[in-house]
């Protein structure tokens, strides 16, 4: 069976990624991209879908493993009564073809080796045709051929590729597999140690133009390598986990396929990597947005593929039992096609953001965001699925209407603060009038509360960001009882629940419930920091880097009945969440996330303590430079 979720490893090479776990067994990769059909996929059954192992003989579990310094190259040792034996594994930055190297290094005694690879193309469907040639194991299924290249012999039986084999001290025996297009010539793979000393130097430069100096600096870089390694590089765009179906509650249906790019996610990682330092992978990120979000704007997806493409049919895979057993395993994700109100407020707010913190507009994507607004004009009050994709009635949700809200206050400041051209009047109309819409049926003032769609009697995490986006300041007592509440209500053993599956008839539609969504529980960080209770913010984000595994990974949820991690992993918006926590808690307020730099222009200054929005309900954001949001 499949490890435990935080028993894997990640690495990549920016266009598809492998999942090792602890014994040395590779149980997840896709070829040649992230969302290609898996040739691995023993993560969603057992070996039987195709995995790789190599390790000791008769080997379990590691002894220990790191990443060598601030790199994806994964160390994994194990100590034997025969000796201590290390597997490297990398996927070079892609050249020619995908590549993963596999180097063992001997380092004391003398240790007996196994490997054995099991490929099984379309998600463990399809065994491949084998055979060796010039030396080179060769495998081909429709599309789809591999090369194996080893510095030991190995033989194919029964569907497998073994080898039994020693190393010393000092020894290293490599192997490289390589991925091509069946119909095209045998690529030239890579040489493995000229492979891994070129990856490592790729990392050393890349983490090397990180400008956070915090206190969780550790941390932040593990969580901005991670967010690089799921950037797909050829298009700039950022998909949300690697893997597809790892279930949100150990054995249920919750099972979805996250390796596409989600708008939503935009602004939230803008103001990672543009908080931190990483000005050409934001404007890659902005420019996927753009070239995704064009076209009729009432034709919005929430989420596209990496190169852009919106139809993403959802298909189940009958043949794989799933993640211990946690059914069905979903291919793609239906809730493309929902209507998500909150996505075009997010797109508006991502732009505006790239804006302000410098990367050059263009006529077009301003002609873009006209068009956008037209749409959400005359969009804004109707009801949606939400950003939680509930597949449950269309609702009238506050969070959606708080980000259409936010996303005409940004149009408003383009005019007032960068002089471009448009209805800036009616544009302040209809701010107003959406503000004072959600002021008047999304808050329940018997309780304190913002309510999580209009006459709701659930609450829901993303009200946390009503301050954040500007709609009303921190020190509002609608917004501190509204954090109360959520932080009271949606709490689980400390951590936060996206909302309550099982209140108001059962909102989302779906059986079964869920773990504590990382995400949020970094909004609720960022929110008691807001509203003044720095020391338990600080403590629950102390809390929440403890469930990273021993590499610094997070999937997306945490089951805390079972202490595990569950969710696709790993998750771009855990991961994005710590980056922007610890940015906060270290000196930059949540209220400075969008909007104008606080000071001289500088994405991480820290902002000025006043509240982010005018103390007047509804009223725009004040345009002086002590209070703009950054």
């Amino acid at each position: 069976m499949a490890g435990r979720i935080e028993d894997y490893g990640l690495i990549g090479d920016l266009q598809t990624a492998a999942l090792v776990d602890r014994t040395g067994s590779i149980d997840w990769l896709c070829f040649p991209r992230f969302d290609s059909p898996a040739c691995f996929a023993a993560l969603l059954g057992d070996e039987r879908a195709g995995r790789w192992l190599l390790a000791p003989r008769g080997a379990g579990a590691c002894t220990r493993r790191r990443y060598r310094g601030d790199s994806l190259v994964l160390e994994t040792e194990w100590e034997t009564p025969d000796g201590t034996v290390r597997v490297v594994d990398l996927m070079p930055p892609r050249g020619q073809a995908p590549d993963v190297v596999r180097i063992v290094e001997g380092v004391s005694g003398r240790v007996p080796m196994h490997t054995e690879l099991a490929l099984r193309f379309d998600y463990g469907h399809v065994p491949p045709w084998t055979r060796t040639v010039d030396g080179e194991l060769a495998g081909v299924a429709g599309p789809d051929a591999v090369w194996l290249r080893s510095d030991v012999p190995v033989e194919q039986r029964d569907g497998l590729v073994r080898g039994e084999f020693e190393v010393s001290a000092g020894e290293s025996v490599a192997f490289v597999l390589t991925h091509a297009a069946s119909h095209l010539p045998r690529p030239r793979a890579a040489d493995p140690h000229r492979a891994l000393a070129e990856t490592e130097d790729f990392w050393a430069d890349w983490i090397g133009r990180c400008r956070y100096t915090g206190d969780w600096a550790g941390a932040v870089r593990r969580s901005l390598l991670t967010l690089k390694a799921l950037t797909y590089a050829p298009t700039g765009g950022i998909l949300a986990a690697a893997t597809t179906s790892l279930p949100e509650q150990l054995g249920g249906s919750r099972n979805w396929d996250y390796r596409f790019c989600w708008l939503r996610d935009a602004t939230f990682t803008l103001q990672a990597l543009l908080g931190t330092g990483y000005l050409a992978e934001a404007q890659a990120w902005r420019d996927w947005l753009l070239r995704a979000a064009a076209g009729d704007p009432s034709e919005l997806r929430i989420m596209y593929a990496l190169d852009g493409s919106r139809r993403i049919p959802e298909v189940e895979i009958p043949w794989l039992p799933g993640y211990e057993g946690a059914s069905p395993v979903r291919v793609g994700n239906a809730a493309a096609g929902q209507f998500q109100l909150d996505v075009w407020g997010e797109v508006l707010d991502g732009l505006h953001l790239a804006r302000r913190s410098g990367l050059a507009g263009t006529a077009d994507g301003w002609d873009l965001q006209h068009a956008l607004l037209d749409f959400l004009e005359g969009a804004w009050d109707e009801p949606d699925n939400s950003l939680w994709e509930v597949r449950g009635p269309r609702r009238h949700f506050v969070h959606s209407k708080v980000m259409a809200w936010a996303g005409v206050d940004r149009a408003v400041s383009a005019v007032e603060d960068f002089g471009l051209d448009g209805p800036v009047d009616r544009w302040r109309r209809l701010r107003q009038e959406i503000h004072d819409d959600v002021c008047r049926h999304g808050y329940d003032a018997d309780r304190g509360t913002f309510t999580q769609f209009y006459g709701s009697q659930g609450l829901d995490a993303a009200l946390l960001l009503i301050p954040r986006v500007g709609f009303l300041p921190w020190d509002d007592p609608r917004v501190v009882g509204t954090v109360t509440a959520v932080q009271r209500e949606l709490d689980q053993d400390g951590f936060l629940l996206r909302y309550r599956t099982d209140v108001d008839g059962g909102v989302d539609g779906l059986p079964g419930d869920e773990g504590a969504f990382l995400a949020c529980s970094f909004w609720l960080a960022d929110a008691l920091t807001g509203i003044g209770r720095r020391a338990e913010a600080e403590a629950l984000f102390t809390r929440l880097l403890d469930l990273s595994n021993d590499l610094g990974l997070l999937s997306e949820e945490y089951d805390v009945a079972a202490g595990r991690q569950v969710g696709n992993t790993p998750q771009a918006f855990s991961h994005v969440g710590l980056v922007n926590t610890a940015r906060h808690l270290s000196g930059t307020r949540p209220a400075s996330d969008t909007g104008a730099p606080a000071r001289g222009g500088d994405p991480e200054a820290p902002a000025d303590p006043g509240p982010a929005a005018s103390d007047q309900p509804g009223a725009a954001p004040p345009r002086s430079s002590a209070r703009q949001r950054t």
